[in-house]
Formats: structure tokens, sequence, C-alpha cells
């Protein structure tokens, strides 16, 4: 269970990561995957900043597993999968589809506090 655990809270870590350089790269598509396109004529800085603290949760997620350990990650990974669950809400307010607000956001969350789980039992 230990290596499913790690290798789970690695995997959620880089694709946290993952979607923020997506998001600082190319903020559009990462807004229309999302489930709620940008506004063409929208501020792109608000896309910049979601881009930003997605790559600072996913860094902060590796270094708490490698600095301090199975536990501070598993009450990390618990508070972040707040993040998912507002997506989903966010998604379903501004009229994007349930397909992917339970699709991505949701199972997301329920993935991430699996992997909380997981690291509470190591």
């Amino acid at each position: 269970m230990t290596v499913t655990a790690y290798t789970l809270a690695v995997v959620l870590d880089l694709f946290v990561l993952f979607i923020g350089a997506r998001f600082l790269l190319r903020p559009r598509s990462a807004a229309a995957g999302y489930g709620v396109p940008a506004q063409q004529d929208g501020d792109p800085a608000y896309l910049a900043v979601k881009g930003l603290r997605d790559g600072a949760l996913g860094i902060l997620g590796l270094a708490l597993l490698v600095f301090a350990g199975a536990r501070a990650e598993a009450w990390f990974m618990l508070a972040v999968a707040l993040v998912p669950l507002g997506g989903t809400l966010i998604v379903l307010r501004h009229g994007g589809a349930k397909a992917v607000a339970f699709g991505i956001h949701f199972a997301t969350a329920a993935v991430v506090l699996v992997g909380a789980g997981l690291l509470f039992a190591v």
C-alpha cells in the first residue's frame, strides 16, 4: 500500500503542476478544458493567476512529500481536495457541462481524497 500511496501522491502533484503550466502557456485552451471557456475580451491575468496557483500547489505537494513525509502530504491533499470540489461548483454555476463538472472535477476530488486516505494509512 505504501508504494501505491506515494505513487498516487506524486502523480497527482505532477498533474496539478502540469495544469498550472498549461494555464500559463496555453491559457485559453486550458480554460476550455477546465469546463468554462474564457471570454475573448476577458482579462488573461486571471488565467495566469490560476496557472501560478496550480503550479505552486503541485510543487508544494511534492516538497511536502519529500521533506515532511506522508502524513503532511495527506493533510495537504485533504485540504487541496476543496479545489476540485469548488471547480465542480464553478463549472455548474457558469453553464459548463455536467459531464465535465462531475467527470473531471468531482472525480478528481474523489481521487485526491482516496490518495489522502492511503497516505494516512501508511
